[in-house]
């Protein structure tokens, strides 16, 4: 199975041909990994996950996120045979795995649309089929700001469309019960926050601070937007921020949580920890906001999940069974937690998608 899954020979397959020899492919990975691997570990702590559930099993997958209905999600994932991140969708057990995006350039950031019908993802695959290259960390820890445009596609990885085609970095999308789309460029030089049609139109910006925005998420009601950001006020800080910029780098060491309605009116800080605070997501309630930070390991790559109450009171560690834990969403219902973990890893980077019911 595995020569049959080169690079070049799923490029001449093509899309449909590649999707079907993924799925076989995956399939038999699953059953081997799941009779090689127990139950995962949950930690006494650990009092709001019950029944917890592993969905992946080997290789980097990131970013899953639940369609309307709680029945599929969307993920990203580096697997064979792909240099770097791919997109697909699951089912919520985890079964029928299937290639959406064009396996060319590198992918990320996928939602569903309202309807279920579309996926929403960001690429490089305009600028070829390789992937770019890796940023140079030599000097720290830092992320590339690749030239990703989004598209959308059809749930079988059908009618592409092309949604951005400005230059540089348009990407980490999600979308609005109305369609709307949130979205992080560069555009207009800094990395802000926009809204558009969901057929790319009337794009406006949201933000207008120096530093980074990004990871905006709609609340299941769509009134809201909750997202990270770090504003440097330091000469110094903004100086280096924007030699990083310019050189296509962002350092992300510190993001705080930001929410504000989805018109961009009464934006307001939740946390304000120095730490990296990253991927929030709101609960259906409207009130309490999940999210995954380093602040029990400052300025280190320990990372757990928290949730906080969108006022900033009431901050609880979720998770403590792994070293790193992120890409937090509650279903809509609210009655489950899809994240992504190195829970369990048999491999350095491994990480791998994991559900649970929540228990108020």
């Amino acid at each position: 199975m595995s020569r049959l899954l080169d690079r070049r020979a799923v490029l001449r397959l093509g899309l449909a041909g590649a999707a079907a020899l993924l799925r076989e492919h995956v399939t038999a990975r699953l059953a081997h990994a799941q009779a090689g691997r127990g139950a995962p570990t949950v930690d006494p702590r650990e009092r709001h996950l019950a029944r917890l559930r592993q969905l992946t099993f080997g290789g980097q997958n990131a970013e899953a996120y639940w369609d309307r209905s709680g029945t599929r999600l969307v993920f990203q994932s580096t697997r064979s045979p792909f240099g770097c991140d791919q997109i697909f969708t699951m089912g919520a057990d985890g079964s029928d795995v299937r290639l959406v995006s064009t396996g060319r350039g590198r992918t990320t950031c996928a939602f569903f649309s309202p309807d279920g019908a579309r996926i929403l993802y960001a690429s490089t695959h305009h600028t070829g089929a390789d992937c770019p290259p890796p940023a140079d960390r030599s000097g720290g820890y830092v992320w590339p700001l690749y030239d990703y445009d989004l598209y959308t596609c059809a749930v079988d990885g059908g009618d592409l469309r092309r949604l951005t085609s400005s230059p540089g970095y348009d990407a980490e999308g999600t979308i609005a019960p109305d369609g709307r789309i949130v979205f992080t460029s560069m555009r207009d030089g800094d990395l802000d926050l926009y809204v558009m049609d969901a057929d790319g139109g009337s794009v406006r910006r949201l933000t207008e601070r120096p530093g980074y925005d990004g990871g905006p998420f709609f609340s299941w009601d769509g009134r809201d937007i909750v997202w990270r950001g770090w504003h440097p006020t330091d000469p110094g800080e903004l100086s280096e921020y924007r030699a990083l910029l310019g050189r296509g780098l962002v350092r992300p060491t510190r993001a705080e949580l930001f929410v504000m309605a989805a018109d961009g009116t009464g934006a307001r800080q939740i946390t304000s920890n120095g730490a990296a605070n990253w991927a929030p997501f709101l609960h259906p309630d409207g009130e309490r906001i999940v999210f995954s930070s380093n602040l029990h390991d400052p300025g280190g790559f320990d990372f757990a999940l928290y949730l906080i109450r969108r006022d900033g009171r009431g901050l609880e560690r979720l998770t403590h069974a792994e070293s790193f834990a992120s890409f937090p969403m509650f279903s809509a219902d609210g009655r489950r937690l899809v994240f992504c973990s190195s829970r369990g890893a048999a491999q350095p980077r491994e990480f791998n998608v994991f559900v649970a019911d929540w228990v108020d």
